[in-house]
């Protein structure tokens, strides 16, 4: 064959190619490339070499967080309060004090501190104030390791989701791994990670849903893209246009995500400011999968063929709810449990109707507690401060020594790594842009679930509530992702999406551009990992020099 029937040859195939791709989904009973290519996900197969970068990751995220994890001795900040309540969870079903021999009124689901009671019950207990010292049940150790234990292991577990997500998300293990670097390596996190507070569960399970709610939208595609593949016609009305697939064809991930939300909720009720994303997540999603498939009305189709589904997340995620508040539930100790112990209050002796409604007046109780919380604070901060690290929170201080020098200082500070978190407004600004100009899905994401963590606080600031920085721990993960998609596209071609893949060779503009945002994107991560390992000492409340501390406390007063 000569070069030029070869060429004649090959112009024919692009253009039957072509007019394949604009015939529509089904012309000929083929499904299009431009479809495959919408449709497509990252492959659900077992990949040895990213796991085994993951796990390079989560060791030391890992060994930051444990390592020294008993110090400093005695509860540290609102440890005073969440390590006690977590012991009252274990011992009695319920948040007691022991001192006064009476229910405790707390203000924040029971989960948080039912996660911090597992560590308690393992490594051991103990409460001078009450004169309490319990062994633990596995090992006895040093009791402040118990009570942090369980704060360590679930953000140790927060970098391994982070890793994972943003390898699906990006379509890269190398970004995947930057962004749980990135989180691993940020000293807000890690001091969450090793203080016996609620907001690191609540980052977790947030994150843990958001991440199911990714599952669901690719194991959806991929059902989609088999029954095209088998000759649907999404053209036609009704079920007779839609995949059926029986039990397997269930949106089981997105059910999964309805659990996973119940338990952030379970552990905070903020968790709530995330309820309308995730629901529009999945109907945009879930749109956008008709769209490409070629179904004719694809919002309508949307909604109508998954609200039952929604319905059903619903009902998993009351469900689930209330069992987080079994032990208050099926015990008689309980605050606003039983109604003779709080004559006056409108409570219900009503037997299993009774609990529930008794449930219900401690949370309208609970939600005008934190509807009035305007008392001024010394660490209190507005939302317009929190990205810029305007009042961080100071968890632990000593003068004691020994240090080498006459004026000895140790701290705990809930500070960002500053040139991590000074990075996440020009990374939002820049996410936003590169979203729009690329109609990038990915960025509408985790620009949607940042507005879910940390807008809602500006309103209540017109209140005057009181406010402080560890508010912004759920939004934290998807503000590293914003800057790891920033990375992505510093390090891919202009051409391509951020964390697309696409050959090129050295001497192409393309190999030339990879090179050098690589560079740029490794320079970035090592300058983080330079500024955490300075902050360090402040983090785990390391003793030093008094002049060394006051070397670090860059903005001065408002560190301090």
């Amino acid at each position: 064959m000569t070069s030029a029937s070869t060429a004649q040859s090959a112009s024919a195939t692009r253009v039957d190619s072509e007019r394949t791709a604009d015939a529509g989904p089904h012309a000929g009973g083929v499904v299009p490339g431009i479809v495959r290519a919408r449709l497509a996900t990252v492959e659900a197969r077992f990949d040895r070499w990213s796991w085994l970068a993951t796990g390079v990751v989560v060791l030391i995220a890992g060994i930051l967080r444990f390592v020294g994890l008993s110090g400093p001795k005695g509860k540290i900040f609102d440890e005073t309060y969440y390590a006690k309540d977590a012991f009252g969870l274990i011992s009695r079903g319920v948040e007691w004090n022991y001192k006064d021999g009476n229910a405790s009124y707390v203000v924040h689901p029971p989960l948080g501190k039912w996660l911090i009671g597992l560590g308690e019950w393992a490594f051991g207990y103990q409460d001078a104030e009450s004169r309490i010292s319990v062994p633990g049940h596995l090992v006895t150790t040093a009791p402040e390791f118990g009570w942090r234990f369980s704060a360590a292991v679930v953000g140790t577990l927060s970098v391994l989701l982070l890793v994972r997500i943003g390898r699906r998300l990006f379509r890269s293990t190398a970004l995947g791994c930057a962004a749980g670097l990135l989180l691993a390596l940020d000293g807000f996190h890690l001091v969450l990670s090793r203080t016996a507070l609620l907001d690191i569960f609540l980052l977790f399970f947030v994150l843990a849903a958001f991440g199911a709610l990714v599952l669901d939208r690719d194991a959806r595609r991929r059902q989609w893209s088999r029954a095209l593949d088998a000759g649907l016609d999404p053209t036609r009305p009704g079920r007779a246009g839609r995949p059926a697939n029986g039990w397997r064809g269930w949106p089981w991930w997105r059910l999964a995500a309805a659990v996973l939300f119940a338990g952030a909720c379970g552990v905070k009720w903020s968790a709530l400011y995330f309820l309308p994303a995730f629901v529009l997540l999945v109907l945009v999603w879930e749109a956008g999968v008709r769209r490409s498939a070629g179904v004719r009305r694809p919002w309508r189709s949307a909604l109508v063929d998954e609200a039952p589904w929604l319905a059903l997340a619903g009902l998993l995620f009351v469900v689930t709810y209330l069992a987080t508040w079994s032990g208050w539930l099926f015990t008689d100790d309980g605050y606003y449990r039983v109604a003779a112990n709080y004559p006056g209050a409108p409570l219900s002796d009503t037997p299993v109707i009774g609990p529930l409604i008794n449930l219900f007046e401690y949370h309208k109780a609970a939600y005008g507690f934190h509807t009035h919380l305007d008392d001024g604070h010394k660490y209190q901060s507005w939302p317009w401060q929190w990205l810029l690290l305007g009042r961080p929170v100071a968890f632990y201080w000593s003068g004691n020594g020994p240090c080498g020098a006459e004026n000895c200082a140790a701290e705990i500070l809930l500070l960002g790594t500053p040139l991590l978190w000074w990075s996440f407004l020009p990374a939002l600004v820049a996410t936003a842009w590169l979203g729009l100009a690329r109609r990038d899905w990915r960025a509408g994401a985790v620009l949607l679930m940042v507005a879910a963590g940390l807008l809602p606080w500006f309103w209540f600031a017109l209140d005057g509530r009181t406010m402080f920085s560890f508010y912004t721990a759920p939004a934290l993960p998807f503000m590293v992702l914003a800057v790891v998609y920033v990375l992505g596209a510093i390090v891919s071609p202009g051409t391509a999406r951020a964390g697309a893949a696409r050959a090129v060779g050295p001497g192409d503009a393309g190999h030339d551009r990879r090179l050098i945002g690589a560079v740029v994107a490794g320079g970035y991560l090592l300058l983080v990992a330079l500024c955490f390992a300075y902050f360090y000492p402040i983090f785990v409340g390391e003793v030093m020099r008094y002049a060394d501390w006051s070397a670090r406390m860059w903005l001065g007063g408002r560190w301090i």
